[in-house]
């Protein structure tokens, strides 16, 4: 999980409110915390950025990502990589469809230069 709530936090639970897969919990001293099994950093959704992050209220954001370059660097990657997976079938598809049409045309103007 890369985010956390810190203690900037004013319990307005908009957080919660906007994250698409309930992860953010409130324990019972009022405090809220991210279930790192439920967290998914918004990866593999129709947002491009955390909700929580984007949602908080709070100049500074109560939700941090943590400063270790090493896990940021992780998390970018595998977003970047689960991004382009998914999209592997439409560029196959892009690639098949300009192929065929390249050799279409390429077949149409040497018909055209034989034929002169």
């Amino acid at each position: 999980m890369a985010y956390t709530i810190t203690s900037q936090c004013i319990s307005c639970k908009l957080c919660s409110s906007v994250c698409p897969t309930g992860a953010i919990k409130i324990a019972e001293n009022g405090q809220h915390w991210i279930d790192s099994e439920l967290c998914t950093n918004c990866v593999d959704s129709v947002y491009t950025v955390p909700q929580c992050k984007a949602g908080c209220p709070t100049c500074d954001g109560c939700v941090k990502v943590p400063s270790d370059y090493w896990e940021g660097w992780f998390a970018n990657y595998n977003r970047v990589i689960a991004k382009l997976t998914k999209k592997q079938d439409y560029w196959d598809r892009w690639f098949n469809c300009y192929s065929q049409k390249f050799s279409e045309q390429l077949q149409k103007h040497q018909g055209e230069i034989l034929g002169v």
